[in-house]
């Protein structure tokens, strides 16, 4: 911590309280609670580490609640952990230093927990304790007594149970008084004296001088531990030269050792644990979370689980968002037949209500069960603390490719949205594993493949061999990005990245029943986040391909493909009037004529002009895919992937010598081509932002789209071959 000098308070307009602990402590279950859905979720200025704020009415005022992300310690390695202690410390984001601290500190879990808390009294925080997990502790017959607890600490300690309500009312009055009249928290933490003396000592000579330093950093300096404090005493002259003579003085008492802080704080931690813990006596048999772990994380058996709950969960977005999406679907063409007429008079303006902003905002809407439901799932996942074991077993699976099982994280939320899988790839601790995870993250299929693969599946799997390969189909696209991803990862961590293999340290917290409420927000604010953020690039992007496949037109074009009609037997046997104009007129739209342009280059991949045209029509968002099919087979722009007429129109389209356009064949090498290509402007938005450089989204961009056109390749010549 570099010197600084001490300003003045940031002014508020209302209280500021931070909800602080370590990861799977019940931190952001309690905030949940707390706040309700009276919550606003966006990232913290200049960074994408996600801020998570409510309003909380306490009896007499309003108070503004902050969830600060997890920590284990004040001495921050990844870019949440060192937003996180700036955030407590006011000098980040310009909201200034929080008034409270509300520490959540489980209850099963002492020691650790204490060892934060023992660095957060040290800083001169007030601290209220938040003992979670009491209920969990109690099923095993041991109890914490929080009163004499509350007395060793010098601060409020209430038990809480935030799912239940228990406690809640209480902390809320807690938090009142201390922020009325803050209890400060003991800073006697088990120091040898004569260390602490010569601390209080050095910081008081800072304090006179006018800077804000953190006892701790007082005291690591002492003790030979390398700092930006350490650095900064040399423009200090008097200072520096009493910090040499304070550690020549403890050397000679043998206590010139940087581990002392850690150990130190173990052992002060130990005996507070051993003073209020009453721990039941030793069960007979091992508990049900021991029991299960040899089960669900066995290497063979567990692996092969995983991959059933994985096929399980996106079995279930199949089954279970059909008729959703159908709904929606039929909601918004209903709307297009209303809206339609009335605007008849001017045909331009028509099209653009009803084939480009209401066939945008509907596939918009289309997206949104499936999301829903991934979401959902993955939050419940990971209220049972299985999650946490899935990454624990993936570790040995990701290792030789020089990532580890923190990996497993940004890459399961990838599959929801690379956008939030790039962001959480700042939980890996090191430069290189975090580049690396972030340079596959696009591999895996995100929710914007999964309309193209359903209307794909829908029209050429499930018809030929049933819903249950439908399903397989499905959880087969998503498992291609996971299998690419890893010899992908060996390659980057071996040749661009040059990563090595970091150590695997997590916590696997006990299995229980998800916290409801806490997936219904998570749940929530993931959809609504999404409505946000995609909303406006899916709405223009529509707007954009209606306008490159609407002009250019005029009334004499129209004319003469009407005549043209009238002359071609051959075209009157194979379409009515209408349909034969409107795909002579987008034949020769701009996109058409640029669709035909670049057909041979995906002929050997079997996509004629059209699929062609839709596929580059998707490269800046992939949600516009299935609505550009639609516009270009003659539907319609509000064609969703439960269409019948676009499934339709996809199983009779030809080749011009009569050849069936979309094989099954030609189907799965479409769907090839999406898992691999990095269609997403979004996406590589959050690249450049996350490496600070254009070279890597280039990078990603190019590699993805020559693996994705390669295997589209691979995929229809073989089922060429195979005749």
């Amino acid at each position: 911590m570099a010197l600084r000098v001490e300003q003045a308070g940031v002014a508020k307009e209302a209280a500021l309280v931070a909800v602080v602990g370590n990861p799977n402590a019940g931190k952001t279950s309690l905030f949940n609670c707390l706040t309700g859905a009276k919550q606003k979720v966006a990232n913290y200025p200049g960074v994408t580490v996600e801020r998570a704020a409510g309003k909380v009415r306490l009896a007499d005022k309003t108070v503004e609640v902050i969830d600060v992300p997890g920590l284990y310690s004040l001495e921050a390695v990844s870019e949440d952990e060192r937003v996180a202690v700036d955030v407590l410390r006011g000098e980040f984001g310009g909201e200034g230093r929080p008034d409270l601290l509300v520490v959540a500190i489980d209850a099963g879990n002492l020691e650790r927990n204490l060892y934060f808390f023992s660095q957060l009294a040290d800083a001169g925080f007030p601290l209220v304790v938040a003992l979670t997990k009491t209920d969990v502790l109690s099923q095993s017959g041991s109890k914490v007594d929080a009163d004499r607890l509350s007395v060793l600490l010098g601060v409020d300690v209430i038990p809480v149970v935030p799912h239940k309500g228990r406690g809640l009312a209480e902390l809320k009055q807690a938090i009142s008084r201390n922020l009325e009249s803050p209890r400060m928290p003991i800073r006697e933490l088990g120091f040898p004296h004569a260390l602490e003396s010569h601390v209080n000592a050095l910081h008081e000579r800072l304090a006179r001088a006018g800077f804000d330093v953190q006892r701790n950093d007082v005291r690591q300096a002492l003790l030979g531990a390398k700092s930006e404090f350490a650095e900064g005493l040399r423009e200090l002259p008097e200072l520096e030269i009493a910090l040499q003579e304070a550690q020549a003085e403890l050397q000679a008492q043998g206590f010139l050792k940087p581990s002392l802080d850690v150990t130190g704080r173990y052992q002060w931690a130990s005996a507070i644990q051993s003073a209020v813990l009453r721990k039941a006596a030793m069960p007979l048999r091992k508990s049900l979370t021991d029991r299960l772990d040899f089960a669900l994380t066995h290497r063979v058996f567990g692996l092969a689980l995983f991959v059933g709950v994985m096929y399980l969960v996106f079995q279930s977005i199949y089954t279970f968002a059909q008729p959703l999406m159908a709904g929606i679907g039929w909601a918004f063409d209903r709307l297009g037949d209303l809206v339609g007429p009335p605007l008849a008079g001017v045909p331009w303006l028509r099209s653009l209500v009803v084939d480009g902003i209401l066939a945008g905002v509907g596939t918009l809407l289309t997206f949104l069960p499936q999301i829903c439901i991934l979401f959902l799932l993955i939050a419940a996942l990971e209220g049972t603390g299985y999650l946490a074991r899935a990454a624990f077993m993936m570790d040995r699976l990701l290792g030789w490719c020089g990532l580890n099982g923190r990996a497993f994280i940004p890459l399961l939320s990838s599959f929801a949205c690379a956008i939030p899988g790039v962001m959480s790839a700042r939980i890996m601790p090191d430069k290189r594993s975090r580049l690396a995870t972030i340079l596959v993250a696009p591999l895996m299929s995100c929710s914007a493949r999964l309309p193209v693969y359903l209307l794909l599946i829908g029209a050429f799997i499930e018809p030929q061999f049933g819903a249950g390969w439908a399903g397989f189909a499905l959880f087969a696209m998503h498992l291609l990005g996971l299998l690419v991803a890893i010899p992908i990862a060996w390659v980057l961590n071996r040749t661009v990245v040059r990563g090595k293999r970091l150590p695997f340290l997590l916590e696997l917290p006990p299995y229980q029943l998800p916290k409801w409420r806490d997936v219904w927000i998570a749940v929530y604010f993931r959809g609504k986040v999404f409505v946000q953020t995609a909303g406006t690039v899916i709405v223009v992007m529509s707007v954009m391909i209606w306008a490159l496949v609407y002009f250019p037109r005029s009334q004499a074009d129209e004319a003469l493909y009407r005549a043209e009609f009238a002359r071609s037997e051959e075209a009157q046997l194979l379409h009515d009037e209408e349909l034969f104009v409107q795909g002579r007129l987008m034949e020769s739209s701009y996109l058409g004529r640029f669709g035909r342009v670049i057909e041979p280059a995906f002929e050997p991949a079997g996509f004629d002009w059209r699929l062609a045209t839709a596929i580059l029509s998707a490269f800046p968002a992939r949600e516009t895919m299935v609505s550009g099919l639609g516009i270009l087979f003659n539907v319609g722009g509000s064609a969703d992937e439960s269409s019948r007429d676009l499934r339709s129109a996809l199983q009779t389209a030809k080749w011009p010598d009569g050849r069936p356009l979309v094989t099954p064949w030609t189907a799965v090498g479409l769907m090839v081509f999406f898992a691999l290509c990095c269609q997403c402007m979004s996406t590589l938005a959050a690249i450049r932002r996350e490496t600070n450089t254009w070279k890597w989204p280039v990078f990603v961009f190019v590699y993805m789209t020559a693996l994705a056109y390669l295997g589209a390749v691979f995929v229809n010549q073989l089922g060429i071959w195979m005749g």
